[in-house]
């Protein structure tokens, strides 16, 4: 196998996006997104997706290819990825990975297992608990059926943690044990680069974004998107506090604080996972591009 897929890994904000291009370019190949966000059309702002320059300068796939209204699965993403990186490798040595979604990311690099689907009355009934007594039941639950998923899910996403307690009651098994028992047996070889910074000038670099996209819109886009709100797609951070702005829970100071707040606790739980990826390259947003370069071509 000499096809290789090299993966752009690290926390939301430390640069992942001009990497990627810069690497593409170097190499003249093209780019899958693995942001689960930066599918959705719908999410031109609060996602921070490539510019129009940027996806100018190098084929992109998987950016802005769904609606927020599409039921669209991990599983789903495999499937698709896959079916694509081996149409593009017929051409191609060598293609860039890269985002945030780590989930999402092995499911390339490892693939996942089958996981069973909830029906719809298991996640009506726990939806109607959400409602009547709020999510710190679920996310009990979930801490009792399966720590090592509550350890590193996303507490304050309502729809994982319906379909990790729906899994476990269908099937009896944890979420956890489904994914990556057996990884299968890919095509290509595959190479990690976690990108790393100095935590203050990750937060800093995280509050710096997170203005720059209240002054291009994001109150407006949100306003928009709110009649969709009952969709996954839109319980993401940037929309989620807005929508409680527009409710009158929240000032418009306080909802752009906790987008803040929220986008550096989302990268806190992005750095531990990446953190399991034990034969990674790491790259410090100062360092050089060739030297990387030569570093992967080595291995």
């Amino acid at each position: 196998m000499n096809k290789k897929l090299i993966y752009v890994a690290g926390p939301t904000g430390i640069g992942k996006t001009s990497l990627s291009i810069e690497l593409a370019k170097k190499l003249k190949t093209d780019i899958i997104s693995c942001d689960s966000r930066q599918f959705y059309k719908e999410l031109k702002i609060g996602t921070s997706p490539p510019t129009n320059k940027q996806l100018k300068e190098v084929k992109h796939y998987f950016i802005h290819n769904r609606s927020v209204i599409d039921d669209y699965s991990v599983g789903d993403y495999e499937k698709d990825s896959i079916d694509i990186i081996t149409q593009l490798f017929k051409q191609k040595d060598n293609l860039i990975l890269v985002g945030g979604s780590g989930l999402y990311a092995d499911s390339i690099l490892y693939g996942i297992d089958d996981i069973p689907k909830v029906p719809i009355e298991i996640k009506d009934r726990l939806n109607s608990i959400i409602e009547e007594k709020g999510i710190d039941i679920l996310r009990e639950r979930l801490k009792e059926i399966d720590l090592d998923y509550y350890n590193k899910v996303d507490l304050n996403n309502p729809n994982r943690l319906i379909r990790a307690i729906g899994v476990y009651e269908v099937s009896g098994k944890k979420i956890s044990s489904l994914w990556n028992n057996d990884k299968k047996n890919r095509t290509f070889n595959s190479a990690i680069i976690v990108m790393k910074s100095d935590r203050d000038e990750l937060y800093e670099r995280i509050n710096q974004r997170v203005d720059m996209m209240v002054q291009n819109g994001l109150e407006k886009e949100a306003s928009r998107l709110i009649k969709f709100r009952q969709y996954n797609a839109l319980n993401t951070v940037g929309y989620k506090e807005f929508f409680l702005y527009f409710d009158g829970k929240l000032s418009k100071e306080e909802a752009i604080n906790k987008i803040k707040q929220n986008t550096r606790n989302y990268a806190k739980r992005q750095i531990t996972w990446f953190n399991r990826y034990n034969d990674a390259l790491e790259y410090k947003i100062d360092n050089s591009v060739d030297e990387l370069l030569n570093k992967l071509i080595k291995e």
